[in-house]
Parts: structure tokens; C-alpha cells; sequence
């Protein structure tokens, strides 16, 4: 564990295998060919940008995709210099941050295209290929006339790139946007020196939309994508810190919505939803408590969480959420959310607690 790690944490704490990290990172080269920008935006899926980025390093990334200025600015601040692309559109009032912070924009419409070229600072062109988030439109033939001459002899134009919308789930649309988006390419008096559009799902399909680039989010944090399994990342625990023996009727937690049925031990868990456990699992969620699963009872509140335990559980035994019995992936479905959410709601409050085995 790195010195920085909390020894014996008193309330919640996230596991995180930097190791298992570099797996699955690995899993995507080996399956797509091109070069990895991972993307390390909210604070690197909740689990630390800064030290998932150093972890990741090793296995020589082109750079690091973020979401805004402030995540780019912490990178450079930590010593990273790897090209960042900051994947929030760039407006002109932006220039002068991009450059400052030597942060990569991404432009999107013409507004900001005109601007960008004439400062000669590298960007990169979105091209809208049907997730109607941003970018130019694919099949708006004036405005990629317009694009494709301000471009044509601008030196900062280093990339080009689309964002498939579901290339988890249907692979003839995302064939469907990568043809719109190499057509679109066409338009162009030449080709940038980098074009990307595979995200995690697309990256592990193989190499037919992987281009000269692959931006893998969720696999690379444990998260499914529709391929291989990925190796385990984290896992969220918490101790016990209370345990009390109730009688048939006693109410447990908020708006007293679960009584006991029968006389039961609750164990109170040091984690709540500020710390990342959802509120959507109150009265139906379970957790892994003693090597079995045990049932959240009652509402989850903000700090603690109470469960219904075995006699054995003592003060001090741990709890995990996810990452053990319990998967990510079953976690989320059982709070009728996806595993993006609980790993980026992972409370600020929360040690990482960081491990190279």
C-alpha cells in the first residue's frame, strides 16, 4: 500500500488495485491495436485521476482524456505531462486556459473553430455522428465546407474524433456512426494526425473502429463493457460500528419503514450515501458482512447504513458494498443505476486506499 494510505480506517474506505488497473487497460491494447488516451475525468471515475494516471504511465498512453479545465489543470499541477484533451466543447473564452495549462481543446462548432485555428494551439474536431451531444453534424454539408477550409492549412488541427452512443449494445450503429464519421473525414483536404472514437465496448470489438486512438472509460475501472470481464478494481467497504439486538416491531432507520419480523442483530455500517452507498438500495440491497450476504434494513442515511447481521458480527468487523460477494455491476442494478454512477459517487470524504498486488 503507498505511505499516503490510511492504516485502520474509522468509517468508509475504497480498495483500489492499481494493478488490476493496468490489466484491463492491457485487455484493451491487446484487443483494439492502437494507442490508449484513457479517460481519467471525474477524478478518474471517482477513484483518484492523479494516481490513476501514474498507474497507468507504464504502459505508455498517447494522454489523458478529462472532462473540464479544473481536471486538466490538476494533472499538470501533479507533475503529468502527457497530452490532456479536454472533452468539454472549448469556447473562445476559453483560448487563453487551453493554452496557459497546455490543455488540448475539443471544438465543436464553427464559432470556436474560427478562433481556435488562428491561435495555432492544438485541438481537436468533434464530428456529431448521432449522439446530438456536440460537434459538427455529420450531414451538415455548409458547415463541413466551413470547417474543412479554416482547417486546411492549420497547424494546431491535431485530431478528429466522433462518440459512439451505444456501442455496448448494438454494433450496426456504431458500424452505422463509424461510417458517417470516415465519410465526414472525407470532407477534409487531409487527415489530422489522429482520429478516435472507440470508447471501452468499441476498443474491446476489435480493431474496425479502433483508428489511431482508443478513449477506454469504464472497463479500465472494473466496469463491464459488453466483452471480456474486467479484472476487479474496487471495492467499497466500511466497519461496523455499532450492533444492537431489536425486537419483533422495532423500527429500524428513517420513516420507520422496516420493522424486525422476528428479534434480529443490526449492525450499523460506517458508510452512507455521502460516502457512495445509493440511497435506492434502502430496504432491499444487500451487502457482504461475514463472508455471506446480509439485507440493508431500513432507509439508508447519509452516514450510516444498518443491516441486518448474524449474532457473531462484533464492532469493528468489515463491511463491503461491492468488490467482494457483491459485484459492481450487481450492485448497481440492484439500485437501478449503472456502475458509472456508484464509482463517481463515490463521497469525496472517502480514503482511496491504493495497492500495487
Amino acid at each position: 500500500m503507498s505511505p499516503s494510505n490510511p492504516p485502520n480506517p474509522a468509517r468508509a474506505w475504497a480498495d483500489v488495485s492499481l494493478a488490476a488497473l493496468r490489466e484491463n487497460a492491457r485487455t484493451v491494447q491487446r484487443a483494439a491495436g492502437s494507442r490508449l488516451l484513457p479517460m481519467v475525468k471525474a477524478d478518474g471515475y471517482g477513484l483518484g485521476a492523479v494516481a490513476v494516471a501514474r498507474a497507468l504511465e507504464p504502459l505508455d498512453p498517447w494522454g489523458f482524456g478529462v472532462a473540464t479545465l479544473d481536471e486538466g489543470i490538476e494533472l499538470r499541477a501533479a507533475g503529468i505531462t502527457r497530452p490532456v484533451v479536454v472533452f468539454t466543447p472549448a469556447t473562445p473564452a476559453g483560448i487563453a486556459v487551453h493554452a496557459d495549462s497546455d490543455l488540448r481543446a475539443t471544438i465543436g462548432d464553427l464559432d470556436a473553430l474560427r478562433a481556435w485555428v488562428a491561435t495555432g494551439q492544438p485541438f481537436h474536431l468533434e464530428v456529431d455522428t448521432g449522439m446530438s451531444r456536440a460537434g459538427i453534424r455529420w450531414n451538415d454539408a455548409p458547415a463541413l465546407a466551413e470547417a474543412a477550409a479554416l482547417v486546411a492549412g492549420a497547424p494546431g488541427w491535431e485530431g478528429c474524433f466522433t462518440h459512439f452512443h451505444s456501442a455496448e449494445s448494438d454494433r450496426a450503429a456504431t458500424g452505422q456512426q463509424w461510417e458517417r464519421f470516415t465519410g465526414a473525414l472525407a470532407a477534409f483536404p487531409r487527415r489530422p494526425p489522429l482520429v478516435h472514437a472507440a470508447n471501452s465496448a468499441a476498443a474491446l470489438a476489435g480493431r474496425a473502429w479502433a483508428g489511431d486512438l482508443v478513449r477506454p472509460g469504464i472497463f479500465l475501472y472494473g466496469g463491464a463493457a459488453s466483452g471480456p470481464a474486467p479484472a476487479l478494481v474496487v471495492a467499497l467497504r466500511a466497519p461496523v460500528v455499532a450492533v444492537r439486538r431489536v425486537a419483533v416491531g422495532d423500527s429500524v432507520s428513517y420513516g420507520a419503514t422496516w420493522t424486525a419480523p422476528e428479534p434480529c442483530v443490526i449492525a450499523t455500517l460506517g458508510a452512507g450515501y455521502a460516502d457512495g452507498v445509493p440511497r435506492a438500495l434502502s430496504g432491499h440491497g444487500e451487502v457482504e458482512l461475514g463472508g455471506v450476504r446480509v439485507p440493508i434494513a431500513g432507509r439508508v442515511t447519509m452516514d450510516m447504513t444498518m443491516v441486518r447481521a448474524d449474532a457473531s458480527v462484533r464492532v469493528g468487523d468489515v463491511a463491503t458494498f461491492y468488490g467482494g460477494l457483491i459485484g459492481l455491476e450487481e450492485q448497481a442494478a440492484r439500485a437501478g443505476t449503472i456502475s458509472y454512477d456508484l464509482l463517481t459517487s463515490i463521497g469525496r470524504r472517502v480514503p482511496r486506499r491504493y495497492r500495487e498486488d
